[in-house]
């Protein structure tokens, strides 16, 4: 799916504005993309979130006085829309220059204007330039990335997914999760962490399933419900959450997370970000 409409700034020269312009937010309908997947067969995979990392969030406080924080945004996988990432970084570059009472006002706005184009409730939290929170952590799980799979598809391919035996509780990561943007057919990269309880997955397999997404092009929040959608065809899961870590790009990183049950997002920060 790439969406061409004239409104959506990506893959086109923007100035930068030099006003407050929640305009110029676009969405994206969730739904175009989740019309190629099984969703209907897997109704949880509409439970999780998509955090956004805001690294050059910045204001003008009631004195005029420039001010730096980085925002840790949620919004909602249930949401009938995903924003656009560049319109998103126009849109907080657009406040920069604009002057808020107190955080409580900016956050208030912020949250407004994307809760408008997303089409549900969205959280924001601001944290300083050296929280703890953002300190960069290991993966949880087996790292996959040295496992020689068989072969390397040239797009995802679920028959490529083997698992047996009965349930376990089983956790991977990778860092080699590539895919293309839709609409410039530009690389992301990204890390990605299964985690399972369910017919025993084989590694390799995983693998090399993932490396078949390096020519797919698709949204970073489509890509994991791809993924989701996939391995509950495959494992059968009780349990099962896809979390993608995807690299810094343009001062935002995205980490869309999907999940089987209604739970906390794991807050997990990889060294690319």
């Amino acid at each position: 799916m790439s969406d061409q409409s004239p409104q959506n700034p990506l893959g086109k020269i923007t100035p930068a504005a030099q006003h407050y312009a929640p305009e110029l937010l676009y969405p994206i309908p969730r739904q175009e993309g989740r019309l190629a997947l099984p969703m209907a067969s897997y109704p949880g995979a509409s439970l999780g979130e998509d955090i956004w990392h805001l690294w050059e969030l910045s204001w003008l406080d009631a004195q005029s006085v420039p001010q730096a924080r980085v925002g840790r945004l949620h919004i909602p996988a249930t949401s009938a829309n995903l924003v656009e990432s560049k319109s998103l970084k126009l849109y907080l570059n657009s406040l920069n220059m604009t002057q808020f009472g107190n955080t409580d006002e900016l956050i208030a706005t912020v949250c407004a204007d994307i809760a408008a184009v997303v089409g549900t409730e969205v959280q924001l939290k601001l944290l300083g330039l050296d929280d703890p929170a953002l300190a960069v952590q290991a993966l949880p799980g087996e790292n996959l990335d040295c496992l020689a799979p068989e072969s390397i598809p040239a797009s995802p391919d679920v028959s490529l997914l083997r698992a047996g035996g009965g349930a376990q509780e089983q956790v991977y990561h990778s860092h080699l999760l590539r895919s293309l943007c839709p609409v410039t057919a530009q690389p992301d990269w990204a890390s990605v962490i299964v985690r399972l309880r369910g017919r025993a997955l084989e590694p390799a397999s995983l693998l090399a399933y993932l490396l078949g997404f390096r020519q797919h092009q698709e949204f970073h929040e489509q890509c994991v419900e791809r993924i989701f959608c996939d391995l509950s065809a495959v494992c059968e899961p009780a349990q099962l959450s896809v979390q993608a870590l995807y690299c810094r790009r343009g001062g935002l990183d995205i980490n869309p997370w999907r999940c089987s049950e209604a739970a906390a997002a794991p807050l997990i920060r990889s060294a690319r970000q």
